[in-house]
């Protein structure tokens, strides 16, 4: 068993208590929110696709959580995942990101060491790119960005984007290196309060390489569009 994340948590609980003792004036404010809990209409193959964070602390040391995942209607669960990330705030706009990250779906099963930064990004991009090296070694990474253009005071119009890569095969996975997928998404909501805003949209998951080669070769779709409706809410 690799043994660099289990080093890797000793440093994560340390962090993790340096956040605890964070200077007593600073006030902690704690936050959520579930940018994408959505429905998802894929020729039959619909799903259900949350994708949702929150943190507690300050204006320099936070706490995270990160969690994302989709079902099939009526089936069990095939992708799931949630990070533990402690941040610190290096520039006005961008937070260092480290912490570990857990897959209970789909199997083998992983766990990650995670390092990244999360941010806003000239021209207002919301954006979030992060490391990833698992407990057997395997090195990824995924940079994700949004934007958010305000159509009327209610009226937000959001175009996404996420990349995945790998730097090496892992085939029980149904990775190949390389870049391994794509997705695109636009989603339009109407925000009845800025806290609560249902939306309808599209979105378009496409494998690459030889990631695709190995979904051709399971019997898979390596092109994915859907219409997506549902809610972002936060708190």
């Amino acid at each position: 068993m690799n043994k660099r994340v289990p080093a890797f948590l000793i440093l994560f609980c340390m962090l993790t208590a340096n956040a605890s003792a964070m200077e007593e004036h600073e006030p902690h404010f704690l936050f959520f929110q579930a940018d994408q809990f959505e429905y998802r209409a894929q020729d039959g193959r619909d799903s259900l696709k949350w994708d949702a964070q929150g943190w507690y602390g300050g204006d320099y040391d936070k706490l995270w959580l990160k969690t994302e995942g989709e079902k099939p209607a009526g089936g069990k669960t095939e992708k799931a995942e949630a990070q533990v990330l402690f941040s610190h705030l290096v520039t006005d706009f961008f937070d260092v990101q480290a912490g570990v990250r857990y897959d209970p779906e789909p199997h083998p099963r992983r766990g990650y060491a995670v390092l990244g930064v999360q941010g806003l990004a000239p021209y207002y991009f919301e954006t979030d790119a992060a490391l990833f090296l698992s407990n057997e070694g395997e090195l990824s990474a995924r940079f994700e960005a949004e934007y958010e253009l305000l159509l009327t005071q209610r009226l937000v119009l959001q175009p996404s984007l996420e990349i995945n890569l790998a730097a090496q095969d892992t085939s029980a996975r149904g990775i190949g290196s390389g870049v391994s997928d794509i997705e695109l998404g636009l989603r339009l909501r109407y925000e009845i309060r800025r806290e609560f805003a249902p939306y309808i949209g599209v979105n378009w998951e496409r494998k690459l390489g030889q990631t695709a080669d190995i979904a051709r070769r399971d019997g898979e779709d390596t092109d994915v569009p859907s219409f997506v409706t549902g809610v972002r809410f936060w708190f």
